[in-house]
Order: C-alpha cells, then sequence, then structure tokens
C-alpha cells in the first residue's frame, strides 16, 4: 500500500483548498488513493475470517458466477464514471444472520448471505449493489473522509503513517453516509439499472419488504443506511422520470426462478 501522497498532489490540493471558500465536498484524495484505501480495507477484511468469513471460490463457482454477472450488467449499463479505474471484484460473506452489503473505495464489493436471502429477487439485488457501487462510483467515502480529516490526514499521509492509514480503512466498513449520498446512491442505482434487464427500482423493493414486515427485525444494512420515509417514493421517482422500462431483456422467471436457485446455493 502507498503510504504517501506527493508533494505535488499536496500542493495542488492547498491550492483548490485556498480558491474554494467552501470545500465541504472538495475530496482530498486521488482515485489512486481510492484504489489503495479499498485495498487496505480488503487486507484487513481477509485477516479478520472471523468477522468476516469469505465464502471460498471452490466449491460456490456457480453462486459467484450470478453474483458477477449482475455486477458486469452494471458495470456495462454505460452509466459507471470508473468503470476502468476501481477492482469491482466481488466477495461474498457468509453470514447468514447479517443483512448488509458495502464497496470499499476502489470498488471492492461484499454481499452478506443474509442480505442475499433476504431478497427476493435478482432485480432487488441489482438495485443494492447498484447502490453500493454507486458510493465507490460518486466517491462518498473518500469525500467524507476530507470532510471529517483535512489537512491534517494528508500531513500524516505525507509523513507515512501507516497506522493512521490502517485506521482510516478500518472505518470504511461501518462508516455511515449522509442522507444526501444515500439520496444520490440510489439515484444512481436507477440510473446504472435503467438500461438493464432488471427493474431500474430494484432498491425501492429492499424497503418495501421492510415496511411489508411492519418494521420489525431493521437489517443490518439500515445502521449504516439511513433510511429517510421517502426513499421508495424517490426511487420510482427517478425510475418514472428516467421513463425506465425495465430493460428489453426482463424475464420474470429469471427474476424469481434464477435468484430462488442462486439462493439455495449458498451455505
Amino acid at each position: 500500500m502507498r503510504k504517501a501522497f506527493s508533494v505535488a498532489l499536496f500542493l495542488t490540493i492547498i491550492a483548490g483548498i485556498v480558491s474554494l471558500p467552501g470545500c465541504s465536498k472538495l475530496n482530498l484524495f486521488s482515485i489512486e488513493d481510492d484504489k489503495a484505501l479499498g485495498l487496505q480495507t480488503v487486507q484487513e477484511i481477509a485477516a479478520n475470517p472471523s468477522e468476516f468469513p469469505v465464502l471460498p471460490e471452490t466449491g460456490n463457482e456457480a453462486a459467484y458466477k450470478y453474483i458477477r454477472d449482475i455486477r458486469d450488467v452494471i458495470l456495462n449499463s454505460g452509466q459507471i464514471e470508473h468503470k476502468s479505474d476501481f477492482e469491482w471484484k466481488v466477495f461474498i460473506i457468509n453470514r447468514p444472520d447479517i443483512q448488509n452489503a458495502f464497496c470499499t473505495p476502489g470498488g471492492y464489493i461484499y454481499v452478506y448471505t443474509g442480505l442475499i436471502k433476504y431478497l427476493d429477487n435478482a432485480s432487488s439485488l441489482a438495485g443494492v449493489m447498484g447502490h453500493e457501487m454507486a458510493h465507490a462510483d460518486r466517491r462518498h467515502s473518500t469525500k467524507q473522509m476530507t470532510e471529517t480529516y483535512g489537512i491534517t490526514t494528508l500531513l500524516s499521509f505525507i509523513g507515512g503513517n501507516a497506522k493512521q492509514v490502517a485506521d482510516i480503512s478500518a472505518q470504511l466498513i461501518t462508516l455511515k453516509f449522509s442522507r444526501n449520498d444515500e439520496k444520490e446512491a440510489d439515484t444512481y442505482s436507477v440510473k446504472y439499472l435503467c438500461p438493464t434487464q432488471y427493474d431500474a427500482a430494484g432498491a425501492a423493493n429492499f424497503f418495501k419488504k421492510i415496511d411489508a414486515a411492519g418494521g420489525q427485525d431493521v437489517p443490518e444494512f439500515l445502521s449504516t443506511h439511513p433510511n429517510p420515509d421517502n426513499r421508495v417514493t424517490n426511487i420510482e421517482a427517478q425510475k418514472a422520470t428516467a421513463a425506465c422500462n425495465d430493460g428489453d431483456n426482463y424475464n420474470s422467471n429469471f427474476e424469481v426462478a434464477g435468484y430462488q436457485t442462486f439462493k439455495n446455493s449458498l451455505p
């Protein structure tokens, strides 16, 4: 992992700060820094299998193919800004007790088996994955870290403070996004899915299911993803505004039967 920003980059950032009086949305991290922080997080997850038991590839080839096919459809939608910049690797965490997903800076996507089993069809999972990928693609994590740590952190990076890097990357797993970031991620999930065979409002199905259950047993996902009451309305309005038609290749049998086979293949 790269431990330091270049002096040239630091001077460029300083110049940007001087010229921007309100810099809450400024991102002091480069694309390469996003990738480095993401990789550091991946390494920390791999080193903690008791908390993050990543499902191995061997013996789970069909499950990984299914979820990576969804990822590839999203990546090939033509809407991902950093499609070629980030890794976009997918990992399944074998925790049926946790209904969650997250995507680190640099595009490392983690989906818990508990979430997969909680959802009912491929569009719902595609919607959640699109939402998580949007957090990485819109670089929400490092923008928030910029606001939280600012210049002090950059100075420690320049000094090669590896512990600071590790501390920051550890926080990325449980980072709580702002409601504006959540709304933007929802919007981009619709944007990503609109040209595909999936229901562009797939992410809304997740919240509808929670509402149908009367709010009982709120999934872990919502502990790091605030849930405004109008979230379903906003997602469906975005779909209507974009005139999405669920794609020319939408297939309800694939949506439900294929997804059930995928769920059944998991431990």
